[in-house]
């Protein structure tokens, strides 16, 4: 024998429904928004940069390392620190960075 919800019942559970819909769909629009601004492509006047976001843990050497293949890491760190005007080598997360491309 089923049980059958009261007037009230049913408001709850389409509420509750309702509520995890939107939260679902707002963490994909989070996820979408994130990820697209991870590199964006470099403007008429940063040719041979992109721009980055720093993620959390990533270092201003490791983020050197990711671009400067068999080259200097130290001259491409010095590149970063120039082109985005830093005071030191501290980054933190979230941080949007010009970083050369060659």
């Amino acid at each position: 024998m089923a049980t059958k919800l009261t007037a009230r019942g049913r408001n709850v559970v389409r509420a509750s429904a309702g509520i995890s819909l939107l939260i679902v769909i707002g963490a994909g629009f989070s996820a979408v928004g994130n990820a697209s601004e991870k590199v964006i492509p470099s403007t008429p006047s940063s040719s041979g940069y992109v721009r980055v976001v720093v993620e959390a843990g990533e270092t201003l050497w490791s983020v050197a390392s990711m671009v400067a293949g068999n080259g200097s890491i130290t001259d491409v760190e010095q590149k970063i620190v120039d082109a985005n005007n830093l005071q030191g080598p501290d980054l933190s997360a979230g941080m949007r960075l010009w970083v050369p491309t060659k």
